[in-house]
């Protein structure tokens, strides 16, 4: 290939959070605008862009992995990689073969000119990192699921030891309340009836700002959009939660009561060495307030194990305090040390093997407290959102993120496809952990 005209077909590859996935969305509109064709990534496309992650070693290894196979797709094909892992170990990918171009955070929404110039040969090397100012990509509207992603903030300055993504992201920058309103609105306007409202680390949202504004000022312009009727929330901070904020959350009707609240470990020792910023008994006293007001939430969490110097009383405490609280659902890690971090350089790190062990035995907690949970929903009906059609079934979730399905013909997706429909629940899919309904 020797210049861009030539290149028809683009294909995405996109690890990590919701925020890689809005960028995707947003780098994607500006290829379709620019004629060119969006495929899907197990396609030979003319381009493959990998928009990686960095958050443990395993997402790095997996970005590795997706840009080799992107090359056996099509030897000739061009390979691009972004995202945080392209921002923090940059030399590292240089000695991969299989790349052909690095950008950084701040050139995805100018993507398409980059690989224009790449290919006229006018490119100039840079991965300077600007962390001064939200990074506007205008009003993102494309999305192939049936909820869109909304990215309002960006950064993160809590600097918890285990994790590198403050150096990948950068400090708090949060975006325009005008401009999300403006991309919900042209959202609304395309038939989608959520959106997730998304960033590094949400809950400093408007911190930046000279005036006074927070998440739930921005909360309550989405809540007025016509068209919208479900919002829902990404990942919080716990802190963030009072009495105060979940008093005026309460009162904004399209609300999701699904929280996912970070909370890492269940012990007080280990969560100080990772500089998080509560203890176990406030995030209790967090959880009892939400649960008060929101009496079918379904509350859901990260938690790692293994980290520096966690004993196996930790760990014990660790496992209590998670029964206890009884989480929807838990997504839990290994202790993966990241170079430059604080805990990378603690003492006393955990064996690999008993990491596993400890992952096991939470997963294996997960796993009951929500078949508990969905066993609790038999005979009752419940509002779906459905989303696709697969194996059979459609398919969709509740407000409280509870994934549900319907046995049906395909010819009637009119009737159920970005529909809300109440669905009364018969049985549970033990093996899909789905519930399913008539």
């Amino acid at each position: 290939m020797s210049n861009a005209k030539q290149l028809e077909t683009v294909a995405f590859i996109t690890l990590g959070c919701k925020v890689n996935q809005y960028e995707t969305n947003a780098m994607e509109q500006q290829f379709i605008n620019n004629n060119y064709k969006i495929v899907k990534n197990t396609q030979k496309a003319d381009i493959y862009v990998i928009n990686t992650c960095t958050v443990t070693n395993i997402a790095e290894r997996k970005s590795r992995q997706m840009i080799r196979r992107a090359k056996q797709k099509n030897k000739n094909a061009l390979i691009v990689v972004c995202g945080c892992y392209a921002v923090v170990a940059k030399e590292e990918l240089e000695s991969i073969k299989e790349i052909d171009l690095i950008i950084n955070s701040n050139q995805k929404k100018e993507i398409v000119n980059i690989i224009k110039d790449f290919y006229n040969k006018k490119i100039e090397e840079t991965n300077n990192y600007n962390d001064d100012e939200f990074i506007e990509f205008g009003s993102v509207t494309y999305t192939e699921k049936n909820r869109a992603v909304i990215k309002v903030q960006d950064g993160c300055n809590m600097f918890c030891t285990y994790c590198i993504i403050p150096y990948a992201r950068g400090k708090i920058r949060s975006r325009k309340i005008e401009n999300i309103v403006k991309e919900v609105k042209d959202i609304a306007k395309q038939g989608i009836k959520e959106v997730v409202i998304t960033g590094i680390h949400v809950s400093s949202y408007g911190k930046d700002f000279e005036e006074k504004i927070g998440l739930i000022d921005l909360l309550e312009e989405i809540n007025k959009i016509e068209g919208i009727e479900r919002i829902r929330l990404s990942s919080l901070e716990p802190t963030i939660i009072t009495k105060e904020f979940l008093e005026r959350l309460t009162k904004l009707e399209k609300i999701c009561d699904h929280f996912h609240l970070s909370l890492q470990s269940g012990c007080n020792l280990t969560l100080k060495r990772m500089n998080r910023r509560y203890t176990v008994e406030q995030f209790k006293n967090i959880v009892n307030l939400i649960r008060k007001l929101y009496p079918e939430v379904s509350l859901t969490t990260d938690i790692i194990v293994g980290f520096p110097g966690e004993t196996k009383e930790e760990f014990d405490d660790t496992y209590k305090f998670l029964k206890e609280i009884n989480f929807y659902r838990m997504h839990i890690f290994k202790y993966s040390p990241r170079k430059g971090t604080p805990a990378a350089k603690m003492e006393d790190q955990i064996d690999g093997v008993i990491k596993e062990q400890r992952s096991r035995e939470l997963i294996d907690l997960s796993n009951k407290n929500e078949n508990m949970k969905n066993e609790s929903y038999i005979g009752k009906k419940v509002e779906v959102l459905f989303e696709e059609y697969k194996n059979g079934y459609f398919k969709g979730h509740t407000t409280n993120y509870i994934e549900v399905k319907v046995k049906e013909n395909k010819e009637k997706s009119s009737e159920f496809i970005n529909k809300i429909r109440e669905v009364q629940i018969v049985e549970i899919d033990k093996i899909r952990r789905e519930l399913v309904g008539i």
